[in-house]
């Protein structure tokens, strides 16, 4: 695709809906956003805006930073006692790998349902780093100004900036600088990729959409599988074992990390919105889904390591996705669609870039004391509260003012298709 061309034409469902309610569809809008046709009723045409799924998001970040304030490292453990430690451990051993698949598949999701019929190439891309870089650029530095700079070398923080250091199959490149940092890596294939994808799916016909959402939901729960079978076990990854996990840096690094095989969660959510906005989708609620999506989580626990991180809870998250999506196309009542949860998942991409930090900077500005259960939670709520306070300042000042300003060229000539 050049960059001339134009990456959406319309509802994919005009083209290939027999019965011709997609393109009654899009011939009776007067809104300016589309109208899409589902089994059970029409979608209303503020559909483009998923308010829901913004609010999602941040309970989706918050999963991450819990997962973070668990981990059982010196970096990060606060409190004494051992038990509690584990016990804390034990509960959010998964929650980031929840979060992080989660936010890979909305990212396929809303950008093929907010796709711009005239958008092109360029100007996607444009949007999408403008969006995303100076987040991370600001909290790249933060962690090396603070901590990273210390152990980091110089090769491995370049990389980082340079968000390719996801591509290298060592721990202490793919987790380095800020940690979750990684997953933008993650991120910046999947925005390259795009463009492509879309015109590819697009050619799907509605009726075999169902084939193409099983085949990737496979090949991300045997991701597992085939990493186990053909990759080796050994070493272990750094501190894998003391979180009783049994893999090794390569299998992990692969099955968790590599950009390539995570490229088929940022797939799904494409093909998920393409279902739904066909009318293809089989919508079974925000509340069955949530109950499915906490009884997956409560089955990781009972699977081995990689399973954990990559399969048990992917099905749930894709129905949950396609529900909150639904409901907001029908302008149904959500629990995430308030003016509150709406701004907490603005304001959580930073969030997701900034926590880290915060946990990190905070160990060792505390130095080596260990804390009570009590002190350790007042400790985690402090920081909480910090990060937040920094992603708010970090989304008004950067982020917002920045996308504003410069997601569209200076001269309109330079947009033109």
């Amino acid at each position: 695709m050049t960059q001339g061309d134009t990456i959406g034409a319309g509802p994919p469902a005009a083209a290939a809906d027999p019965s011709g309610r997609a393109g009654a569809a899009r011939r009776g809008r007067s809104t300016g956003l589309r109208t899409v046709a589902t089994k059970d009723g029409w979608l209303r045409p503020e559909a483009t805006r998923l308010p829901s799924l913004t609010g999602l998001r941040f309970p989706a970040a918050l999963l991450v930073f819990l997962n973070h304030t668990g981990l059982p490292f010196p970096f990060l453990r606060l409190v004494k006692d051992d038990d509690a430690a584990m016990d804390w451990f034990d509960v959010t051993r998964n929650a980031g790998a929840l979060g992080v698949t989660f936010f890979f598949v909305l990212s396929g999701f809303v950008l093929t349902w907010a796709v711009r019929e005239t958008d092109t190439t360029r100007a996607f891309w444009r949007r999408r780093i403008v969006k995303i870089y100076p987040n991370y650029a600001i909290t790249w530095g933060l962690a090396m100004v603070l901590f990273a700079s210390a152990y980091t070398p110089t090769r491995t923080a370049v990389l980082n900036l340079l968000m390719v250091h996801v591509w290298v199959p060592k721990f202490d490149v793919f987790s380095s600088v800020n940690q979750p940092s990684w997953s933008l890596g993650c991120e910046l294939l999947f925005y390259l990729s795009f463009p492509v994808l879309h015109k590819v799916f697009r050619r799907i016909r509605a009726g075999h959409l169902k084939y193409w959402i099983s085949g990737v939901t496979a090949a991300i729960i045997a991701t597992p599988f085939f990493t186990y079978l053909l990759l080796p076990d050994d070493p272990n990854f750094p501190g894998g074992l003391a979180l009783g996990a049994r893999a090794s840096t390569n299998q992990y690094w692969f099955a968790y990390n590599f950009p390539p095989v995570r490229l088929l969660d940022f797939a799904l959510g494409m093909l998920v919105a393409q279902a739904v906005l066909n009318g293809r989708w089989w919508n079974i609620g925000m509340i069955w889904s949530s109950l499915l999506l906490a009884g997956s989580y409560v089955w990781c626990s009972h699977v081995p390591f990689l399973y954990s991180q990559r399969s048990m809870t992917i099905i749930p998250i894709i129905f949950l996705i396609a529900a909150a999506a639904t409901a907001d196309a029908k302008n149904q009542f959500t629990l995430f669609r308030n003016r509150a949860m709406i701004w907490l998942g603005e304001v959580s991409f930073a969030f997701y870039l900034v926590h880290f930090v915060v946990l990190a900077y905070g160990r060792k500005w505390l130095g080596h004391t260990m804390y009570s259960v009590p002190q350790t939670v007042g400790i985690v709520l402090v920081e909480f509260t910090v990060a937040l306070l920094v992603s708010w300042a970090l989304y008004a000042l950067i982020e917002r003012p920045i996308t504003h300003n410069w997601s569209k060229p200076r001269h309109p000539k330079a947009a033109a298709i």
